[in-house]
């Protein structure tokens, strides 16, 4: 075989492969295929598996078999009681018809972009025939099922199943919030002020009562002081009338060491005076010589 004969052949084979792994295509359990020839749909593949294809001249399309979600874009609207709310919702949907989904809107961009105003539309309709109060409680599942519908029909012209449609947040538009937040704060200023003036009171009143108290307590206090020390004073004069009833010279003579001991206390103090006072009358002896005089009989101090 010539060299030119083998180019061709390869050539060939090469052209057959090509055309046959073309010619092939595999649409997985997630998708569903949508074949093509020059623009005009002819078959629609739904079960997962091999498929085959005209290579160069058949197009094949996919889309997603499983359940979408779609995020609407936030709107305004006005409820039945006249307050406007901001509405962000989510849809989810399915692709059930290949077909004319691939006719109308092309992809899944081209129905999000239909499918938003069709949802908000909606929305705004049954938002205007509940109050506002509604929204926040358990029968807002109802009108939401209510939209579901809806929208699930309008879907279906775009070969779509609308499964749910949900608000995820409701809130105020940002000038009502504002005026809102800064009359809370004024309710809450208000309050805490009132809150502080109680407290203030009450602290009044405790201490008040507190200060009643210490003046009660100290005056007990004082009295009981003074009986007790009365007492004190009571009981130390028997005492000191027992003891010099039972030895008055000991007695006189204790006593004017005692006396003697706290007037000239400290180790720097110093007596100048005559040897002659009382308390120096034990020092003196009858003759000079140093004994001691006989005692004469004080009263005690």
């Amino acid at each position: 075989m010539n060299r030119p004969v083998l180019i061709g052949l390869l050539v060939a084979v090469a052209i057959i492969a090509f055309g046959a792994l073309s010619s092939m295509f595999v649409v997985d359990q997630r998708e569903q295929a949508l074949v093509v020839r020059f623009g005009e749909p002819k078959r629609q593949i739904t079960a997962p598996g091999l498929n085959f294809k005209i290579p160069f001249i058949e197009t094949v399309f996919y889309f997603d078999n499983r359940v979408l979600n779609f995020d609407a874009p936030a709107q305004e609207a006005p409820t039945l009681d006249q307050k406007q709310v901001v509405v962000e919702s989510y849809a989810k949907y399915r692709i059930v018809d290949a077909l004319t989904f691939f006719q109308r809107v092309r992809d899944e961009q081209g129905a999000e972009q239909r499918l938003g105003p069709i949802i908000n539309s909606t929305l705004r309709q049954e938002l205007g025939e509940i109050p506002m109060t509604l929204i926040l409680t358990a029968q807002r599942a109802d009108f939401m099922s209510a939209i579901t519908k809806q929208v699930n029909v309008a879907g279906k012209e775009f070969g779509i199943e609308v499964l749910d449609v949900r608000m995820k947040r409701v809130d105020l538009p940002q000038e009502n919030s504002e005026a809102i937040f800064k009359r809370m704060q004024t309710q809450r200023q208000q309050e805490a002020a009132r809150f502080r003036a109680q407290g203030q009171r009450d602290a009044q009143a405790l201490r008040a009562e507190a200060d009643k108290q210490n003046v009660v307590i100290i005056a007990d206090a004082r009295r009981q002081s003074q009986i007790l020390r009365g007492e004190g004073d009571a009981e130390a004069t028997r005492i000191y009338n027992e003891a010099y009833g039972q030895d008055a010279d000991f007695f006189d003579f204790f006593r004017s060491m005692q006396a003697l001991a706290d007037g000239l206390a400290g180790d720097s103090t110093t007596y100048v005076g005559p040897p002659d006072g009382d308390f120096f009358r034990y020092f003196r002896g009858a003759a000079g010589n140093g004994d001691a005089a006989p005692p004469t009989a004080v009263p005690p101090q």
